[in-house]
């Protein structure tokens, strides 16, 4: 599933916790790329990843924790 993260209306935003996310949920990111799209989505600009479908709830829970607005794409 690929799903487009569009902003994170955090007051405080934890990069380090948002990066961290994104290296466990996305397939193919390792974490400097993660550090890298954290900052990006920070910044305001989207932000592509692909998940597995399987665990698809839980990576959807998990960026609704960190109040990071997503859409999905795929």
């Amino acid at each position: 599933m690929k799903l487009s993260l569009l902003s994170c209306e955090s007051q405080r935003p934890d990069q380090r916790e948002i990066a961290n996310c994104i290296t466990g949920i996305s397939l193919n990111i390792d974490q400097a790329l993660s550090i890298e799209l954290t900052g990006f989505l920070l910044e305001g600009d989207p932000v592509d990843i692909e998940v597995d479908d399987k665990s698809s709830s839980s990576v959807l829970r998990a960026l609704r924790k960190l109040s990071i607005d997503y859409k999905i794409v795929e």
